[in-house]
């Protein structure tokens, strides 16, 4: 059944003046300050915010009902889905946190050095810690932020090659942003589609499984070939095995998660089980929960710690999904439902739309989250239209969105993984560019290529079911 215009005229309740242009014009605005702002190597999201509030002005100018307008702003800042993201966010970043203060990355370098190994070996097994570590935090950002100054400088040290080292760092963050069942993307891709977590999860084993022994092999020879010159002394790196229980933190929240527990349920049990679980070892202190400094009238957690990580992500989503739903209120989005619901005839055509549209969302919104949620009702919408499963929808969005901001220089993953190189500068090791660190991540480039699979080519469409 194919959508009509018709059925979306009571939604577009917003007019601005200019027509089409003025509703797309905040849009604009917004889109050119966070590439210029980027490029410029902002640091995180809290450097968008003004350019947001800047987009918001220009689109409460251009609006012909203003009062509409904030209207519009405040419904799509309080969507259950950003509210469920926040919380996930917060939560996924304090078990981080966590996960840091207990020494679980201290863990994983330990056995990487107890394997004696060369630059070439340690840039494999620096891929595989951030896959580990990404899988427990659900979180690219917090992996490139624990693993980088630990394993950048110690494998500079033993003479890897410096971009292929830097690719292996974001390309296990890019690992468990596909397939960690409390990333963002998953959460956000699989709750948008109304699909399971626990079983979407389990279908994305099919091409992440690939993607990653392609670039397991591509690190490799990438680093054999391109081995340096430099000492192989001892980096002065050699970790502490005491963290390695702290692997049951995430071993217990993804197995709630395959049972089908609730969101909230498996994050805050992983919480308190690590909490207790680090006390338990002598790996975290009472102090580090909680302590009081009455003279300064602060607290500090690491619970607290965890929660300013998400402050900067979590007002951008805020802000943007407002400025999302008053585009969505001038029907510029219903317009593109009915134009790709009139082409979308077959799966294969209709998955092929859902992708490009997600795609052109996240390079223009350079937020994989905020791209999914932006398009999630037309992606529910079409692939409904053509009897494509909800797990499926999610899959798409999610390889799509784990593509583009992992390669791209203008993207923050790409723009952290380069600033966080200058933690070699200490021990001489030269830092890499974001044009660089995104060239040599190649499991970004083997997700690329099951995408084009899956589109194109139908892999994994069965499966999915």
């Amino acid at each position: 059944m194919e959508a009509t215009p018709t059925e979306h005229v009571a939604e577009s309740t917003l007019s601005f003046y200019g027509g089409l242009f003025g509703a797309l014009l905040p849009f604009i605005v917004f889109v050119g300050g966070v590439i210029a702002i980027a490029l410029s190597g902002a640091p995180d999201e809290r450097g968008f915010w003004p350019v947001l509030i800047l987009a918001l002005c220009a689109g409460l100018f251009l609006a012909r009902d203003r009062n509409a307008f904030c209207g519009k702003v405040i419904e799509g800042m309080s969507h259950d889905l950003v509210m469920i993201m926040i919380t996930a966010w917060i939560l996924a970043s304090t078990i981080g946190v966590l996960m840091t203060a207990t020494g679980f990355v201290d863990a994983l370098t330990w056995v990487s050095a107890r394997l004696n190994l060369g630059g070439a070996g340690f840039v494999v097994a620096a891929f595989v810690i951030c896959c580990v570590v990404s899988l427990s935090t659900g979180s690219s950002f917090a992996t490139i932020l624990i693993c980088s100054p630990i394993l950048y400088p110690a494998g500079g040290l033993l003479g890897a090659h410096l971009p292929t080292l830097a690719g292996a760092i974001i390309g296990g963050a890019t690992f468990g942003d596909f397939t960690a069942p409390i990333s963002d993307t998953t959460i956000a891709s699989a709750m948008s589609q109304q699909a399971e977590i626990g079983p979407t999860v389990r279908s994305r084993l099919k091409y992440i499984l690939p993607a990653g022994a392609i670039a397991l092999v591509g690190y490799y020879m990438s680093a054999g070939l391109s081995a340096g010159g430099m000492s192989t002394g001892d980096p002065a790196l050699t970790g502490d095995p005491r963290g390695l229980p702290m692997l049951l933190v995430p071993v217990l929240i993804i197995w709630l998660f395959l049972k089908g527990k609730h969101l909230l349920y498996g994050l805050l049990a992983g919480l308190v089980f690590g909490t207790i679980l680090g006390l338990g070892l002598g790996l975290l202190s009472v102090s580090q929960v909680i302590s009081l400094d009455p003279e300064h009238f602060t607290a500090r957690s690491f619970v607290i710690d965890g929660i300013n990580r998400a402050v900067g992500i979590s007002f951008f989503t805020i802000l943007l999904m407002g400025l999302v739903a008053t585009l969505k209120a001038s029907g510029v989005i219903n317009r593109l439902v009915d134009f790709a619901a009139a082409r979308s005839r077959t799966p294969r055509r209709a998955e092929t739309w859902i992708a490009g549209t997600v795609g052109a969302a996240v390079l223009l919104t350079t937020h994989s989250i905020v791209a999914i949620l932006m398009v999630a009702e037309f992606a529910d919408k079409t692939g409904d239209q053509m009897a494509i499963p909800a797990k499926r929808r999610a899959n798409i969005l999610s390889l799509v969105v784990c593509v583009f901001p992992f390669l791209l220089p203008y993207f923050i993953p790409v723009i952290l993984m380069a600033n966080a190189t200058a933690s070699g500068a200490e021990f001489g090791i030269p830092a890499v560019s974001p044009l660089q660190v995104g060239l040599h991540n190649f499991i970004a480039w083997a997700l690329l290529g099951m995408t084009l699979a899956a589109v194109l080519g139908g892999f994994g469409r069965k499966g999915d079911k």
